[in-house]
C-alpha cells in the first residue's frame, strides 16, 4: 500500500480523505500530527492486508533477470514493501527513500524490530526535486508513490539512469480504498462512497505502461493482485473506522442523506450495526507493472 498526497487535494492519501497506500508523501510539509495519523493507516493497512506482500516479491523476483543485490524503494512509508522486500532478497541492501522523518523513524524500529536494521539504509529526499543518489540499483520498487510525483516522467526516466542494465522497476498501484462490508447493502454504500470519492479528487493513477516504455523500459509483465482477508484480523476494526470515518468527513454533502446516517450507524459503537459487532471481510486489489531496462 505504503502513501501520499499533493498536499492540498489529497489523492490517496490521508486518513480523511479516503486512502493509504505502502508509500507516503513526497513534498510539501504536512503537520507532524498528520504525518502520525497516516503513518498509523499504513501500519493498519500493512497488518491488515500485508500478506498478499509475499505474493507480489515472489513474481517480482520471477521478473528479474538476477537476484538484486541492491534494492531502493522509492516512497518507502512505514516500511512494508522494504521490510518485505528484505525477507524476499536476503542478500540484497534494501534503500528506503521518503521525505517524511516520521515514516523514517518507524521504518527504522520496524526494520530493527525484525532484525533488518543494518541490510537497511534511509534515505530522506523529495522525490519532486530529484532521485536521490542510490548507487547503481537492480531492483526499484514504487509502491503507490508514482501518481503522486508531480513529473512522473522525469523521475522515470532517472529510475532508468540509476538502474543497471538488466535491472528491473516495480511499479504497484491500488484500487482505492479497501472494502470491508459484505453483505448486499453494505457493499453497495461503500461502492457509492468509493465513487463519490472519485468524483470529488483528481484521476486516479493512469496505465503506467505506455509511460514506462517512453522513459526506455520494456514492461515485462502486467498483473493484477486481488486481495480478500476471511476472517478479518482483529485490526480490521479500527482500519475499517479510519476509512468509513474518512468518506463520512469528506463526503458530508455530497453523499446522500440516508448513507450518511448509515455510515454513522456503522461509526457509532452504541449501534446494533456497528462496525465492531459485524463480520467483516477486506477486499482490495493491487495492480503491478514489471519493466526493465534493457
Amino acid at each position: 500500500m505504503q502513501g501520499h498526497s499533493h498536499h492540498g487535494h489529497h489523492h490517496h492519501g490521508s486518513p480523511h480523505h479516503g486512502s493509504p497506500h505502502h508509500g507516503s508523501p513526497h513534498h510539501g510539509s504536512p503537520h507532524h500530527g498528520d504525518e502520525s495519523r497516516l503513518a498509523d493507516l499504513l501500519d493498519l493497512d500493512a497488518d491488515v492486508l500485508g500478506t498478499y506482500l509475499d505474493e507480489l516479491t515472489a513474481w517480482i523476483a520471477e521478473q528479474a533477470v538476477r537476484t538484486p543485490r541492491t534494492v531502493a524503494d522509492l516512497g518507502a512509508g512505514t516500511g512494508t514493501g522494504t521490510l518485505a522486500l528484505a525477507r524476499r532478497f536476503p542478500d540484497a541492501e534494501i534503500v528506503a527513500v521518503d521525505q517524511s522523518p516520521v515514516m523514517l523513524d518507524r521504518l527504522r524500529s520496524a526494520a530493527l524490530g525484525q532484525g533488518l536494521g543494518e541490510r537497511v539504509r534511509l534515505v530522506r529526499a523529495d522525490l519532486d526535486e530529484a532521485l536521490p543518489p542510490i548507487g547503481g540499483a537492480d531492483l526499484v520498487w514504487a509502491a503507490a508513490s508514482l501518481h503522486h510525483v508531480k513529473d512522473p516522467a522525469r523521475l522515470l526516466g532517472e529510475i532508468h539512469a540509476a538502474l543497471d542494465p538488466g535491472g528491473t522497476l516495480a511499479v504497484v498501484e491500488m484500487d482505492g480504498m479497501p472494502r470491508f462490508l459484505p453483505d448486499e447493502a453494505g457493499a453497495a454504500l461503500e461502492a457509492r462512497c468509493r465513487a463519490a470519492v472519485a468524483a470529488t479528487g483528481p484521476d486516479p493513477y493512469p496505465d503506467w505502461g505506455p509511460f514506462l516504455e517512453e522513459a526506455g523500459f520494456e514492461v515485462a509483465a502486467r498483473r493484477d493482485f486481488p486481495i480478500e482477508v476471511s476472517p478479518a484480523p482483529p485490526n480490521a476494526v479500527r482500519y475499517a473506522q479510519a476509512v468509513l470515518g474518512g468518506y463520512r468527513s469528506r463526503l458530508d454533502g455530497e453523499l446522500a442523506a440516508a448513507d450518511l446516517a448509515a455510515l454513522d450507524r456503522l461509526l457509532s459503537a452504541d449501534s446494533p450495526e456497528s462496525l465492531g459487532r459485524r463480520d467483516l471481510v477486506v477486499r482490495g486489489t493491487r495492480t503491478a507493472w514489471a519493466a526493465r531496462r534493457p
